[in-house]
């Protein structure tokens, strides 16, 4: 009698094992014609229920019972494939997916990389295709990046002509941007009227605003991660654009058929040759150059090789020559271990340059910032419910705060060296995917950051380690008097800083078309920008964080509705969310930045606050598609005294930041009219950006002159605009050999003359006071030709 129970015990545990038998499907998915790996691609089985996507090196894995399955392949803008799998054993398997041809006999289909994700924990990031960012109008008809995403809700930029963008009231060095995973630190050609990204040469774009994933650390507003197409591995293409101000050619072929590829892309503005027939010496171009080489040496083995490099040049006769920019370097490799562990080891430098030359005091100005950083990252597929990501990073950092070098044996400026700065940044990370029911998934992580400050040539000291003086009689802020300097050799450690930085995101799934979902992230930065505009300029100075500025600390939370309706044609998502931001730098009034090798002297710090509102509505297919977008916001920031009787900025009280709009709406759509034409619009209104208004004035010496009050406590005129663009392609349906297409659009349709600045000036007929606007554009007619082959 034992003895039978005990076979039939044996034998049930046997049954239970086997049912709990599981294996591993794996793969990469391709584009057909390219063999470009595709970003987001969902594979799914709809027996269970279940699926995963590719990861952006186009890697998939997951795990299932023992069994046979069907699956599906989807990729909108692709053919769907169906396959079916014998799950015995562990399967690696790629696909290669065929793009569908769009014409007026099928729906218009837009990329699926723009949709919304009900299911993951993933909130507050938007991603946009470089299809879609072609088609925005845009001033100079270029296709601009930093454009496009201006028009998504929570982001702005400080107006037309600035550089930069801003992130949910965040000021714009907050904003990490990477191109293949190297930092770019000026994101703009021509003070920011276009941007230094390539479309033609982009692959993926994505933006997070919150939410962010333990893998991204260094600042604390929003990432910008963009990656560069590969190149094609199967034939040799050519691709490109010429416009009115500037024209770019793209070329991408096979280093060896199937396995290895190349890519190389530049841009180049041509307006300056013109101007000598307007009889003037002024110069204002750039020009950028993309590469990229990829090789696939083996199945588990992959390596990368990127770069960008661009300029800006810019020459008011033989006053002064201005030359700045970007320089990256990317080395990658991929290898996967086995069917569930995917590594990506990184070797990247990263160079910001600025270069001046005033010829009319005879003498050379040169700053910038350069880091080598190393990156390896693991994606450990556990289950189908269970992902890990984890890896390291080291940046080592170089800081050039400035040098001055006389051009001529006449000139009256001694030679000048800023004290270079050194630093040197490190993390680890853990992120955890947990789809912890049908109903319920998290993405839960943590990073360990730490920051050292390296030693420097010399340093000062003040008494008290106060940089920073209060004249208690006059209420001003004064700079200290340095009590000396100390020396320090490169290996020793001026000041560090440990962090913990924590992440959470969760969806809940109400069903299967809406969703809540919330995050929460602390994150540290560890590097200022030393600049006194609401627009970063190029002239603007990175430092690191010391012993007299403390690293900014965020802490974010942000809650939000999601919803697909309408077989997914439409999608709705509302934010709301407020985050704090801790030492963030202020400045004194009269502070000078230009040249100053005691920065410390002109700097308190503060803390900031930003909290809003978020909704976006998007129409992701058929002849007529866009979206909507509103956000109501506030960004405010306070610098307190440092001891009772001290005032503080503002007088300790809390003002608005440049950063602040109230109100920021957008609108952006597109109607294929029919085959040859396709119509874009997109019109912008936001409130004015805050600004300091004269609110009096005294007389002194027979001059008049203002006064100043509190700070931000007015604005400028709201801010709106209405672009349109028209896209003719002569013979829509040919496939190959030359295609090409115009784009016709106008910025800024009713000619309005928005206030980049109002300044104030004593009209000398009068002697009364009188505003100036300043504006930048008004109407701007343009035309491009694209083509490729």
């Amino acid at each position: 009698m034992h003895r039978k129970l005990f076979w039939l015990v044996f034998i049930l545990f046997l049954n239970t094992v086997n049912a709990q038998e599981k294996f591993t499907f794996s793969g990469t998915i391709f584009e057909e014609k390219s063999n470009e790996t595709l970003i987001g691609v969902n594979i799914l089985f709809p027996d269970l229920k279940t699926g995963t996507s590719t990861n952006e090196y186009g890697f998939f894995s997951i795990t299932l019972p023992k069994g046979t399955y069907k699956i599906g392949i989807s990729y909108l803008g692709f053919n769907k494939k169906v396959d079916t799998i014998i799950l015995s054993k562990n399967i690696s398997r790629d696909y290669s997916l065929t793009d569908i041809l769009e014409n007026l006999d099928e729906v218009v289909i837009t990329s699926n990389s723009e949709k919304l994700d009900i299911k993951s924990p993933q909130m507050s990031v938007n991603r946009i295709t470089s299809g879609t960012i072609k088609e925005i109008p845009v001033v100079l008809g270029e296709s601009d990046i930093i454009k496009a995403i201006t028009l998504l809700p929570g982001i702005t930029n400080a107006g037309e002509g600035s550089s930069g963008f801003n992130v949910r009231g965040g000021a714009a060095d907050q904003n990490l941007i990477l191109l293949d995973e190297a930092t770019v630190y000026n994101a703009s050609h021509l003070f920011g009227f276009f941007s230094v990204f390539n479309p033609d040469a982009i692959k993926d774009l994505k933006l997070y605003k919150g939410g962010i994933p333990a893998r991204y650390g260094g600042r604390v507003s929003s990432v910008l991660d963009i990656y560069q197409k590969d190149g094609n591995s199967k034939s040799l293409h050519f691709n490109g654009g010429i416009g009115l101000v500037s024209s770019r050619l793209l070329a991408e072929g096979p280093l060896k058929k199937d396995k290895g590829s190349f890519l190389f892309g530049g841009r180049s503005s041509y307006a300056h040759l013109f101007l000598p027939l307007f009889d003037t010496d002024n110069i204002a171009y750039f020009y950028d150059l993309n590469t990229k080489l990829s090789y696939k040496l083996n199945s588990n083995n992959s390596i990368y090789l990127s770069g960008y490099f661009g300029r800006d040049v810019f020459r008011i006769a033989d006053s002064f020559d201005n030359t700045y920019g970007n320089s990256v370097l990317n080395f990658r490799w991929n290898h996967l271990f086995n069917d569930k562990l995917f590594s990506n080891l990184s070797l990247i430098y990263s160079d910001y340059y600025y270069g001046l030359k005033l010829n009319f005091v005879e003498f050379d100005w040169n700053s910038g910032i350069k880091n080598f950083n190393l990156k390896y990252d693991f994606k450990h597929y556990l289950s189908n419910k269970l992902k890990l990501e984890y890896g390291l990073n080291s940046i080592y950092y170089k800081f050039n705060p400035g040098n001055i070098v006389p051009t001529s044996e006449t000139s009256g400026i001694n030679p000048f060296k800023l004290t270079d700065k050194y630093a040197f940044e490190n993390a680890l990370y853990l992120d955890v995917n947990h789809k912890v029911s049908n109903s319920l998934s998290l993405s839960y992580g943590l990073r360990f950051s730490s920051f050292f400050r390296l030693g420097q040539n010399e340093l000062n000291t003040y008494e008290n380690n106060l940089p920073v003086l209060f004249n208690e009689d006059l209420k001003i802020y004064e700079l200290a008097e340095p009590t000396g300097t100390k020396m320090y050799k490169r290996s020793d450690i001026i000041a560090q800083f440990h962090n913990l930085e924590p992440r959470i995101s969760l969806s809940y799934q109400l069903n299967k078309n809406s969703a809540l979902k919330a995050s929460f992230n602390k994150i540290s930065q560890y590097l200022h920008l030393l600049s006194n505009t609401s627009s970063p300029t190029p002239l603007d100075v990175w430092t690191p964080s010391g012993k007299y500025a403390k690293p900014q600390l965020l802490n974010q939370f942000a809650i939000g509705y999601f919803k697909n309706f309408k077989n997914d044609n439409y999608s709705f998502e509302i934010e709301s969310f407020y985050k704090t931001v801790k030492n963030r730098i202020d400045y004194i009034d009269g502070a000078n930045l230009i040249a100053n090798n005691a920065i410390e002297q002109v700097i308190l710090s503060g803390k900031a606050k930003a909290y809003g509102l978020e909704l976006l509505l998007k129409k992701h297919k058929g002849l007529i598609n866009g979206w909507l977008a509103y956000t109501l916001s506030r960004s405010e920031q306070q610098t307190k005294g440092r001891t009772p009787t001290e005032i503080g900025i503002n007088n300790g009280r809390w003002y608005k930041t440049p950063y602040d709009k109230t109100h920021d709406l957008s609108f952006t759509g597109s109607y294929q009219w029919n085959s040859k034409w396709k119509l874009n619009a997109n019109f912008l209104f936001q409130t004015g950006q805050p600004t300091t208004y004269p609110d009096g004035q005294y007389e002194y010496n027979g001059i008049n002159i203002p006064n100043f009050s509190g700070r931000n406590t007015d604005r400028l005129p709201t801010y709106n605009r209405l672009d349109m663009a028209a896209t003719f392609t002569p013979k829509p349906k040919k496939s190959s050999g030359w295609q090409s297409y115009w784009v016709f659009s106008i910025y800024n349709i009713y000619n309005r003359r928005n206030a980049a600045s109002i300044s104030f000036r004593q009209n000398n007929d009068t002697g009364l006071n009188e505003a100036i606007r300043l504006s930048i554009f008004g109407i701007v007619p343009s035309i491009s030709y694209n083509f490729k082959f």
